[in-house]
């Protein structure tokens, strides 16, 4: 089981849980109750899963994809350790680290 610490916007923690390797964060995160829409179902259409990864497990994680990218850059507040949600397994570690942004843009809703 790897330990998953929610951290609020401000860097503070929010909550820490337990998951199996391979959980997805998107689901593990709305299971939690933590603010992420995911408006698009995980069909990787929108940015209203956007979270922020530690450093270092940004570092660990695969690359994102062209598409991901492309669509982290119409999230709110991004930052180079961006990421969406629905397309993060949870890895096989002792600790996963990842920051909620404060905010998210729903390109439907414009």
């Amino acid at each position: 089981m790897t330990l998953v610490r929610f951290l609020k916007p401000n860097g503070t923690l929010d909550r820490e849980v337990e998951a199996a390797p391979g959980t997805n964060l998107l689901d593990l995160a709305q299971n939690e109750g933590q603010p992420l829409e995911g408006a698009c179902e995980k069909a990787m259409a929108c940015s209203t899963c956007h979270v922020v990864l530690s450093d270092e497990d940004f570092a660990k994680h695969p690359v994102a994809s062209e598409e991901e990218d492309d669509l982290l850059d119409l999230a709110a507040h991004v930052t180079r350790n961006s990421r969406l949600a629905c397309q993060v397994d949870i890895p096989d570690q002792d600790t996963f680290t990842v920051r909620m942004p404060g905010g998210s843009v729903n390109l439907e809703d414009r």
